[in-house]
C-alpha cells in the first residue's frame, strides 16, 4: 500500500507540475511521456481505493447491524467490494511489472526457409503473408526490404519493417523455429510432409542507439536479380553491406534506388547490431541471433502448423487452436495475448520467489 501511495502522489506531484503556467518548457515532453505511462497505474490505483474503502465501510456497519435481513446486505456489499479489490490488486501487480523498454520500438522481420527444400520456402511466403495481413488488422505500416524468391514462388529469405505501436511487444514471441506438416503442391502421393522456417524480429535501433564507424564497414554494389537469375533492371542498384569486425552481412535489392537500398540495409544492420549487443549484455553470448532462430532443424520449434488436422499449437505454453485458416489469415491475438499473458504469469512469479 506504501508503494501504491507513494506512486499515486508521484503521478499528482506530475499532474500539478504540467498545469502550473510557471513550469519549465523543456522538460514538458518528459513530464507529459512519464504521466501518460502512469495514467492507467493511477486509474487502476484510483478504482482500487474505492473498493478497499468500501469493503471496509461495509464490514464496519456489518458489526454494528442487528437486523438480519441488512447483515446479510453488508456481508454481500463487503464480499463484492472485496473481490473488486482483489481482481485490482492483480491488475496493478501486472502493471507494475518492469516494461521491455523495447516494447514500443517498430520491428525488422526477417523470415528464411529452413529445413524441407523448396517446401519450407513456400511456407516461409505463407508466414510473410500471415504477418502482413496481421500488421494490416493492427493499423501497422509494412515496408518490404528484400525478397529471394524460388522458381515456385516461395522465399528463401524475405524481411520487412513492421511500423507501428506496440509492434515489438506483440510479435517478439514469433521469434524461432515455425513448422509446417502439410501435403505438399509438389506432392503427387499425398503424403505429409514436415519443413522449418525461421522467423527472427528485431527491435528497430535508432541511430543514436548505435554509432557504427563507416571505416568498419564494406559497401558492395550488384544488379538486383528475380527468380531463376532474370535481372529486374540493367544497374547496379543492389546493396550488400559487409560488418567487418562481426562479419555480418546484409543485402538489399527491393528498391531501383541505390540510396534506398543502402538506408533499407543500413536499418537492418543497426537493428542486429544492437540486437547482438543486447543479448551479449544480457550474457546470452551466442552466433549471431542463433539463440533466437536456432539452426532451422525441426526439433527446435516453437509452434507447429498442422494442416491435415486444422490446428496451430505453441508449444512454449502448450495451447493448441484448431482455426489453420483463420490464423493463416492473420487471426494472431488470441495466441499472442495467451503468450503476453504467460509472460506476465512468469514475472510475476520471478518477483515472488525473489
Amino acid at each position: 500500500m506504501d508503494k501504491l501511495e507513494q506512486i499515486a502522489a508521484h503521478y499528482e506531484e506530475l499532474e500539478a507540475r504540467l498545469s502550473s503556467p510557471d513550469g519549465d518548457p523543456s522538460q514538458i515532453a518528459a513530464l507529459m511521456k512519464e504521466y501518460t505511462a502512469l495514467t492507467p497505474l493511477y486509474e487502476k490505483i484510483t478504482l482500487f481505493r474505492t473498493a478497499s474503502t468500501e469493503a471496509a465501510e461495509a464490514l464496519e456497519m456489518l458489526d454494528g447491524e442487528q437486523d438480519p435481513e441488512m447483515k446479510d446486505f453488508f456481508r454481500h456489499a463487503a464480499a463484492e467490494a472485496d473481490a473488486r479489490a482483489e481482481a485490482l490488486r492483480e491488475e496493478i501487480r501486472i502493471l507494475m511489472l518492469p516494461k521491455d523498454p523495447r516494447d514500443e520500438k517498430n520491428v525488422i522481420v526477417e523470415i528464411r526457409g529452413g529445413a524441407g527444400g523448396e517446401e519450407a520456402a513456400l511456407f516461409a511466403g505463407s508466414l510473410g503473408r500471415m504477418y502482413r495481413m496481421y500488421a494490416e488488422k493492427m493499423g501497422w505500416k509494412i515496408e518490404m526490404i528484400t525478397r529471394n524468391e524460388t522458381e515456385l514462388g516461395g522465399f528463401k529469405e524475405l524481411s520487412f519493417t513492421v511500423e507501428g505501436k506496440g509492434a515489438y511487444s506483440r510479435l517478439k514471441f514469433e521469434s524461432g523455429v515455425h513448422r509446417v506438416q502439410r501435403v505438399p503442391e509438389t506432392e503427387t502421393q499425398g503424403r505429409v510432409h514436415t519443413s522449418t522456417v525461421t522467423v527472427a524480429v528485431l527491435p528497430q535501433a535508432d541511430e543514436v542507439e548505435l554509432e557504427i564507424d563507416p571505416k568498419d564497414l564494406r559497401i558492395d554494389t550488384y544488379r538486383s536479380s528475380g527468380a531463376g537469375g532474370q535481372h529486374i533492371n540493367k544497374t547496379e542498384s543492389a546493396i550488400r553491406i559487409t560488418h567487418l569486425p562481426t562479419g555480418m552481412v546484409v543485402e538489399c535489392q527491393d528498391e531501383r534506388s541505390q540510396y534506398k537500398n543502402k538506408d533499407k540495409a543500413m536499418r537492418v544492420l543497426r537493428s542486429r547490431l544492437l540486437d547482438l549487443k543486447v543479448r551479449e549484455q544480457q550474457g546470452a553470448i551466442a552466433a549471431e541471433r542463433k539463440s533466437q532462430v536456432g539452426t532451422g532443424d525441426r526439433s527446435e520449434r516453437i509452434r507447429t502448423y498442422n494442416f491435415p488436422q486444422g490446428r496451430v499449437t505453441d508449444h512454449r505454453i502448450g495451447l493448441t487452436l484448431y482455426k489453420i485458416d483463420s490464423f493463416m489469415d492473420g487471426a494472431l491475438d488470441e495466441m499472442i495475448d495467451a503468450l503476453i499473458a504467460d509472460e506476465q504469469a512468469r514475472l510475476l512469479a520471478g518477483e515472488q520467489t525473489e
